[in-house]
């Protein structure tokens, strides 16, 4: 939102909320309709393309900003290094309007201009006459239009919003007040209407005109210079007719220079070029990728999960995994999808990029789902990825590498120690987060606490829990005879005192500690009220309305965290897990555990 809003700055749509593309339904059926049931000399192939076209600028864009987020999580060619924030996400989630209000005006013209009607697919005078209009008269006027909304009063009343983003993502680029949109359109259909009222409009004109647009404002915005030199170098002049991302980045770092739109000539004829241009542009390309000193090793849920990681959808990304229906809808692109990443990328890649003061923390992603971690047959070759980004990891000189969810299974890879023996001369220290896990879920319990029910399988985490609590003279309740003879080996004479079986009455605790293995009969039998803390990877299925859940094992990450602005998984904003690191280093540092009121 702009500092002071003016008038005509939400979009008239902006109350409808996801709703916002039934505006365009009537215009679409309408188009079908009408190419379904004319005569074949009657049908209008360009009236039935607008719709289609808007699906296709809204995959160009989404495209952009994947393919953005994953090169600015590398470093490589990284132009600004400031770090992205949820309310940017919020503030930038709004994109696809421009689409939705340009998919409108289109329709209204093709329903008032009748010029407009049975255009020719391709008409070469027409793109000659968009070229030379988009060159003259558009970029010129947009220059002085951009250097009038730098004017302290209509910038504040609306080119503020664009600029609140320092660190500009490829769709900050359509991030624009509505009046704004209004007075951009006007200017983009100089060339458009010009065409169509000489007659020398065409398909391939308005497609490829638009294109370009969109092309070029990603480009613009995308934060990472991918302009190689040779290209000026073989053309000097093309510096003249052809921005960069490092240019338009300074306009955003600088607010008072580089105005141009994507033609920096006027820049350069009225003194307005940014002396650092060249500079920045030149370091941006010799940027290599970031080595980073954390990373953390995890992998996709499910085939869903895609859309909800920081390259999937933004918005998605943005907020805790929850099923969405216009998700499912896509389960056709998701089930190509998977088949894609899952059988033919074969190494793990970079998901997001955080720095912590001085530290720089990176997540891979394993490209496998949860039900593959569960086969047999696939242990081998899942091994073999993990193992991978290890070595990688031990070649790009981490120096903690933390697996998480799956990766560090007891059954796969005995929560890291199969890499440990068979790489003995390893520099980089492989965790698995236990150690915090144990202390998140003790320091969870309700003070005053002085019996709770352990239930779940019997890992590496359920034995240092029971120890844990029978130290502090907590006595912890077991079910089953087997359970309780095991914890009763592992623990000290006097911890031994404080473990008691309790196979039934169990279900009269109010404070229950669950992990994997735990089913859900035994939930339906806890007495109203229970609190359940689960210490395992997944939250458990909340079958129970009258009891409380605490999420699972994790800590609410300090202000000097930055750069996060996607969740992990299904824990709220600026929320970690508790699997990533160790107990001490990270309350030194401002972490704390995420409570829930009881």
């Amino acid at each position: 939102m702009a500092t002071k809003p003016g008038i005509l700055t939400d979009w008239p749509w902006q109350s409808l909320g996801s709703f916002k593309y039934v505006i365009l339904v009537p215009w679409a059926v309408h188009g079908t309709y009408s190419f379904m049931v004319k005569g074949e000399k009657e049908r209008d192939i360009g009236y039935l393309l607008i719709f289609p076209f808007l699906l296709v600028r809204m995959l160009h864009n989404q495209i952009w900003i994947s393919l953005s987020r994953y090169r600015t999580a590398k470093g490589n060619n990284r132009i600004v290094d400031k770090g992205i924030e949820f309310d940017q996400v919020d503030r930038e989630r709004n994109w696809d309007d421009q689409i939705l209000f340009n998919g409108l005006l289109f329709y209204i013209g093709y329903m008032t201009l009748p010029k407009s009607h049975n255009i020719p697919f391709w008409r070469s005078d027409g793109m000659l006459i968009t070229s030379l209009l988009h060159a003259g008269p558009v970029e010129f006027l947009y220059y002085w239009l951009h250097r009038a909304l730098h004017h302290h009063y209509l910038y504040s009343r609306y080119h503020s919003h664009h600029h609140s983003s320092i660190a500009t993502e490829p769709i900050t680029s359509v991030i624009h007040p509505f009046a704004e949109h209004i007075v951009y359109f006007m200017l983009f259909a100089i060339p458009l209407l010009t065409t169509v009222q000489t007659g020398t409009a065409s398909i391939a004109s308005f497609v490829s005109y638009v294109t370009y647009i969109d092309f070029m404002n990603n480009l613009g915005h995308c934060n990472y210079e991918l302009i190689p030199k040779r290209l000026f170098s073989i053309f000097p002049p093309l510096k003249y007719f052809m921005y960069t991302p490092s240019f338009h980045s300074l306009h955003h770092t600088q607010f008072r220079t580089n105005y141009s739109l994507f033609m920096p000539i006027y820049d350069y004829m009225y003194g307005t070029m940014d002396k650092s241009t060249d500079s920045l542009y030149e370091a941006s390309l010799k940027r290599p990728q970031e080595s980073p000193d954390v990373v953390h090793l995890t992998h996709l849920t499910t085939p869903e999960s895609i859309y909800h990681l920081r390259l999937g959808f933004a918005s998605l990304a943005s907020r805790p995994h929850t099923s969405k229906w216009y998700v499912s809808l896509m389960w056709p692109v998701t089930l190509l999808w998977s088949l894609i990443l899952t059988w033919n990328y074969g190494r793990t890649f970079v998901l997001e990029s955080i720095t912590f003061q001085k530290l720089k923390l990176q997540s891979w992603v394993v490209p496998r789902y949860n039900i593959q971690y569960m086969l047999k047959w696939r242990r081998e070759s899942l091994n073999s990825l993990i193992e991978e980004a290890i070595l990688d990891a031990e070649l790009r000189g981490v120096k903690v590498l933390s697996l998480g969810l799956l990766n560090q299974g007891e059954e796969l890879n005995k929560n890291g120690e199969l890499y440990i023996q068979k790489y003995p001369q390893l520099k980089i220290k492989l965790v698995d987060g236990s150690s915090l896990v144990v202390a998140v879920v003790v320091n969870s319990i309700p003070k005053g606490t002085t019996q709770v029910f352990l239930r779940g399988n019997l890992t590496k985490v359920t034995y240092a829990i029971a120890d844990a609590l029978s130290e502090m003279g907590i006595q912890v309740a077991i079910p089953y005879k087997d359970e309780y003879e095991k914890l009763q080996l592992s623990l000290t004479t006097k911890s031994q005192n404080n473990l008691i079986l309790l196979a039934s009455n169990f279900a009269d605790q109010k404070t229950w500690l669950v992990g994997d293995g735990w089913n859900e009969d035994e939930q339906l039998k806890a007495s109203k009220g229970t609190l359940f803390i689960p210490f395992s990877q997944f939250p458990p299925k909340k079958i129970r309305k009258d009891c409380f859940f605490h999420s699972t094992p994790a800590m609410i990450t300090p202000p000097s965290l930055n750069n996060m602005h996607s969740c992990e998984n299904w824990l709220p904003r600026r929320v970690m897990s508790a699997w990533r690191d160790v107990w001490r280093a990270c309350l030194r540092h401002g972490f704390h555990s995420l409570m829930v009121p009881v």
